[in-house]
């Protein structure tokens, strides 16, 4: 289980490299014409941040084995996934409507940090 947690960060983690560029270079003047620049970043920061967690959830796992920690690692990709998402889909369509999906993304993260300190606590 925990090599799932570990390609997942991993492979979010070069993305959120690989956007952080894209954004900061070659779509920049785009993204603050549209005045997108600071939600882009803000994707791209919590990308990362999502993707560390999930390397540390995937380490954890083996010393810490409990389906709570699983389950932490699920929310962390979803959260991450939809959060990050969500910003990165109001700066490509400029529809502002997708910042009410972000919150849904937030609240799985934190619900991933709620269930990490469950898991540890268990064993």
């Amino acid at each position: 289980m925990n090599k799932l947690f570990l390609k997942s960060g991993a492979i979010l983690a070069g993305l959120s490299i690989a956007l952080g560029a894209f954004g900061a270079h070659a779509f920049k003047l785009a993204l603050q014409k549209a005045g997108n620049l600071e939600t882009y970043q803000t994707a791209a920061q919590y990308q990362m941040y999502g993707a560390l967690t999930l390397i540390i959830v995937g380490i954890l796992t083996d010393k810490f084995p409990h389906k709570f920690l699983n389950w932490a690692g699920y929310a962390f990709i979803l959260g991450t996934m939809i959060f990050s998402g969500s910003l990165y889909l109001i700066c490509a369509t400029g529809v502002k409507t997708w910042g009410a999906v972000a919150p849904v993304g937030g609240i799985s993260l934190m619900l991933g940090w709620v269930l990490l300190i469950i898991g540890i606590s268990r064993k």
